[in-house]
């Protein structure tokens, strides 16, 4: 991994997620127009469609003074047409940074050891680390910190239980999974973020009680339960899943004043009901929104970190 390359949250130290976290801040409370990326092009390049992530990648680098430019799969074919060292050599002629939302870690991680400018993960099979910090800011704005938060996670250990795991244990959360039987996070991701939760004041804990989960936290979150290439195990996962969605008797057993997050789109009855996720403890749009001012803060920090003369 070179300097400036962003795959997983597990890349960032708890001093640099925390640097993030601040300038993402500064650039909320003061959001207006900046000369800061003057000049500079981002690549989008996706094999996924997106609503969130490539409209506020966009809106960064325009907010930002840059540009962007949006490669999805029929102009790219990505290691179909090219072969993906190629596809990153020609596009580090053109641009400063590379976005890529991959359906495996394995082609990201490719586009990144051939890239020669920053690569940043919009999403794998593997982590989402730029949701994760977009949860993590919309987490110390609700509550002003971090350190000590009660997290309960309600779901498939997928890419985001992936990036929470990452996130919370680096920042001294305490992180309880709840996932069906067969669904739990992989073993190696779990031992790794128990450790780094240890040497933080946080603890991770898995369970299959959804109850577990939710009881006293600050905070339950949930994704849903068939991501975007799992359509053939839709009918399977909804009867797995049937006992893990956040309703309301599920949300009674958090803390009062708990939150509700969701890192959408999110199949309305299924993981979540529509008086959770409308109703007055729900912070998901917050939440959606906070993507904008964690890519900025990502985009600075990847240039900045790469050598770049950023403004």
């Amino acid at each position: 991994m070179k300097r400036g390359d962003l795959l997983s949250l597990r890349d960032l130290s708890a001093e640099q997620i925390g640097e993030l976290l601040d300038c993402a801040l500064e650039l909320k409370a003061h959001r207006r127009s900046s000369t800061a990326l003057a000049g500079r092009s981002l690549a989008l390049v996706f094999q996924k469609p997106s609503l969130r992530t490539r409209a506020s990648f966009d809106v960064a680098m325009y907010e930002l003074g840059g540009h962007a430019v949006y490669l999805g799969p029929e102009e790219i074919g990505l290691g179909k047409r090219e072969s993906i060292p190629d596809v990153a050599r020609v596009l580090s002629q053109y641009f400063q940074v590379i976005a890529a939302r991959t359906f495996r870690h394995a082609d990201l991680q490719a586009l990144a050891d051939a890239a020669t400018v920053p690569v940043i993960n919009a999403l794998t099979d593997f982590c989402q680390p730029c949701q994760g910090l977009a949860d993590l800011l919309t987490l110390r704005e609700r509550f002003g910190r971090l350190a000590g938060i009660r997290l309960g996670y309600v779901g498939d250990g997928n890419n985001a239980a992936n990036a929470l795991l990452f996130g919370a244990s680096r920042m001294g959360l305490h992180l309880t999974l709840a996932s069906p039987p067969g669904y739990e996070p992989a073993a190696p991701v779990v031992e790794a973020a128990r450790r780094e939760a240890a040497s933080h004041g946080g603890s991770i804990t898995l369970t299959h009680d959804p109850a577990e989960a939710a009881r006293n936290a600050d905070v339950l979150y949930t994704d849903v339960w068939t991501s975007m290439g799992q359509e053939d195990e839709a009918a399977r996962r909804r009867a797995d899943f049937a006992d893990y969605r956040i309703d309301g008797d599920l949300l009674r057993l958090a803390r009062p004043g708990a939150v509700v997050m969701h890192d959408l789109p999110a199949h309305r009855g299924e993981e979540i009901v529509d008086e959770v996720m409308d109703g007055p403890q729900s912070v998901v749009f917050q939440q959606s929104g906070n993507r904008l001012h964690a890519h900025k803060a990502i985009l600075l920090w990847s240039m900045t970190e790469a050598g770049g003369d950023v403004v």
